[in-house]
């Protein structure tokens, strides 16, 4: 009897596999990133999958790379947040094979999820643009193996706003701080110390006959006004 069973209960979990959403999750999920698995449950155990990204620091605008890691999965849900907010932040880049677009919180590229369920793993890589925003963000992912066994809530680090970057272009430095127009290369301070938007430049001479000066007086300046 079983062996006629078999059967019969392989191709019943196959037809629900393919009707939970096997083209991506719908936009109804963006908020509480549930399944709309009917009669299913996220698995209460620790999720077997980490989120890593190439960066703690974001700076808006350049791109952020997200890896899933663990176990080779099939459906993924993946939205960047901040704070205690339920709407998805930033915007993601073109996704890997095997994965789409998904829109939330108005945002045509809000969030990525599944186009398909073929076997995604650590080598699937997806791509985020930070917004101009203070921070700080994280990444929030709902990964299922297979339609009856998904983890929710799994959570990356938080990434922090950079405080300055190196910017090599005067009129690039100029649109964003008040900077010494005789450098060639500018620490731009995008955080704010007592009301000033700070900026250190280096001159042509200085930074080729002492290039480690600027960096003196950065660490100096920071240090008095901490």
């Amino acid at each position: 009897l079983m062996a006629l069973l078999w059967p019969g209960l392989l191709i019943l979990q196959m037809f629900c596999f393919i009707n939970g959403y096997p083209n991506g999750a719908p936009s109804g999920a963006c908020e509480d990133m549930l399944p709309r698995h009917s009669g299913v449950l996220p698995q209460p155990s620790p999720a077997p999958y980490t989120i890593l990204t190439n960066a703690r620091v974001f700076q808006p605008g350049e791109p952020i790379t997200v890896t899933i890691v663990g176990p080779k999965y099939r459906g993924v849900l993946l939205e960047a947040r901040i704070g205690e907010g339920v709407n998805a932040v930033g915007m993601w880049q073109r996704p890997p094979p095997d994965a789409k677009f998904l829109q939330c919180a108005h945002n045509p590229q809000g969030a990525v999820t599944h186009s398909n369920t073929n076997l995604k793993g650590n080598s699937t890589v997806y791509s985020w643009i930070p917004p101009n925003c203070a921070g700080p963000v994280y990444f929030m992912a709902t990964v299922a193996q297979q339609r009856t066994v998904f983890w929710v809530n799994i959570r990356s680090m938080d990434l922090t706003r950079g405080r300055y970057s190196l910017v090599t272009n005067q009129n690039k430095c100029k649109e964003t701080n008040v900077c010494d127009t005789r450098s060639l290369s500018v620490f731009c301070f995008s955080g704010k110390t007592g009301g000033l938007d700070l900026a250190v430049g280096a001159s042509s001479g200085m930074a080729e006959g002492k290039p480690l000066l600027p960096l003196v007086i950065c660490f100096l300046i920071l240090n008095i006004l901490a």
